[in-house]
């Protein structure tokens, strides 16, 4: 599933600090050396050099890291470098912000996390922004689109595999009339879309394609130009098949004219230590070219070399 390739025998986190210090020194940034040691380390033993760097240096290692570097290579370092919860918390406030408003990525972040590691970044977000993910969400919308949102960063679904299959049959029966109807901003819909766990929620989609014919999703493509529907399909596809999602993501910021880093360097230092090897697989059967290649193909130098490493293709 993870693409993060860790050695079999890591150094000390007093060793990877020493090196990244090192690193920083002398005219010119050695941009080899912080690839070979951040790429290559889980969120624990990031979180652990980070630690020992403080104490031992007295420096925050991202303000280091911020100073040190530039371009899109920076952005990439400081994403991955951040935990987790951190990161989902500065990619969720970015996404409320007037000039980087971004409202896929809300759900994204609220539909491919388990409600666990969801949870952990709405406590992030409190603790760094002293306001909550749901406040800003109500405040930076409007209409359907702040009817979809606040109730779907305001949940902590059931992460279990256990299914209703009574639930189901009369949900996915919801759910059809509601799209017969086009009645897409019902709040019985909105209310099974943002609250049944994952497993309950593809149970009752496969009784919908079952039942009826045809995927729910086919009967949002008619309105595909309106952004609430649009979220809407965002939401299924995130809950129901994340790598389906995150691969489009991916095929959209590399087949623009010119480069969509951010979405790429999102997906990258997001998905690399969960499920990056299924996207992967997933692009391939898409694109019909492996991932690797098409990063290479559009990207260069250290930037190039570092997402490269996140998918797996780098040196241990």
């Amino acid at each position: 599933m993870a693409s993060l390739k860790v050695p079999a025998s890591v150094p000390l986190p007093e060793e990877d600090a020493e090196q990244l210090q090192k690193a920083f020194k002398g005219w010119g940034t050695n941009e080899r050396m912080i690839i070979s040691i951040l790429a290559h380390r889980s969120a624990e033993q990031r979180s652990f050099i980070r630690a020992v760097y403080a104490a031992n240096y007295n420096k925050d290692l991202l303000k280091e890291l911020d100073k040190e570097l530039s371009g899109d290579f920076e952005r990439a370092v400081m994403l991955w470098t951040l935990e987790p919860a951190e990161r989902d918390a500065y990619l969720a406030k970015e996404s409320t912000k007037m000039f980087t408003k971004d409202n896929w990525v809300l759900v994204e972040i609220a539909c491919t996390r388990s409600s666990l590691e969801f949870f952990k970044a709405k406590q992030a977000y409190q603790v760094r922004y002293k306001t909550s993910i749901e406040e800003d969400v109500a405040y930076h919308t409007s209409g359907d689109v702040r009817k979809l949102l606040v109730p779907l960063v305001s949940t902590f679904r059931y992460d279990g595999d256990e299914v209703n299959m009574m639930v189901a049959k009369s949900e996915a029966k919801i759910l059809h009339e509601k799209m017969e109807a086009k009645e897409y901003n019902d709040g019985d819909l909105i209310r099974i879309l943002t609250t049944r766990s994952k497993a309950q929620i593809s149970a009752t989609l496969n009784h919908f394609k079952n039942k009826f014919g045809t995927s729910i999703t086919k009967y949002l493509k008619e309105d595909s130009d309106n952004e609430y529907v649009q979220l809407l399909k965002a939401v299924i596809k995130c809950l129901t098949y994340p790598e389906k999602y995150f691969e489009k993501v991916l095929r959209q910021a590399i087949n623009k004219m010119g480069t969509d880093e951010w979405g790429l360097t999102r997906v990258v230092t997001t998905r690399a230590e969960f499920d990056m090897e299924r996207i992967k697989e997933e692009y391939l059967r898409r694109n019909s070219v492996p991932l690797d290649r098409a990063i290479a193909k559009d990207t260069h130098g250290d930037y190039e070399d570092i997402l490269l490493a996140l998918i797996g293709h780098g040196h241990a």
